[in-house]
C-alpha cells in the first residue's frame, strides 16, 4: 500500500506503527536562537548549542579560538603542576607543631 511499517515487539506483542506521522515525514524541531532570535532547524549533527543557531555557533567558536594561547603553553602548565604538587605535599605532610 505504500505505506512503510515499523514493527517492535513490545511485553512479548508485536505492534505495528507507521513511520509517517500524520500523512507527513517528521521534521527536525524549529528552535528559536537565544542570541540573535532567528528560527532555525535542530538538526543532529549542528555544531555548538543547541538553542544557538549555527550562524551564532560558528562566531562563538572563532572567538573561543582567538582567546587561546598563541605560545607554548606547556611551560606555564608544568611550573603551574609543580607548584601546586609542591603545595599539596608541604600541606599533606607538614609536621605539626
Amino acid at each position: 500500500s505504500g505505506k512503510h511499517i515499523f514493527v517492535t515487539q513490545v511485553c512479548g506483542i508485536e505492534r505495528e506503527y507507521p513511520t509517517i506521522y500524520h500523512g507527513a515525514v517528521m521534521a527536525f524541531p524549529i528552535k528559536v536562537c537565544a542570541i540573535c532570535a532567528e528560527e532555525f532547524e535542530l538538526k543532529p549533527d549542528k555544531p555548538g548549542f543547541a538553542n544557538r543557531c549555527p550562524e551564532c555557533s560558528a562566531t562563538e567558536a572563532d572567538n573561543l579560538d582567538s582567546r587561546r594561547p598563541k605560545g607554548d603553553g606547556q611551560t606555564t602548565d608544568r611550573e603551574g603542576n609543580a607548584a601546586r604538587r609542591a603545595a599539596m605535599r608541604d600541606l599533606l605532610y607538614r609536621k605539626d607543631s
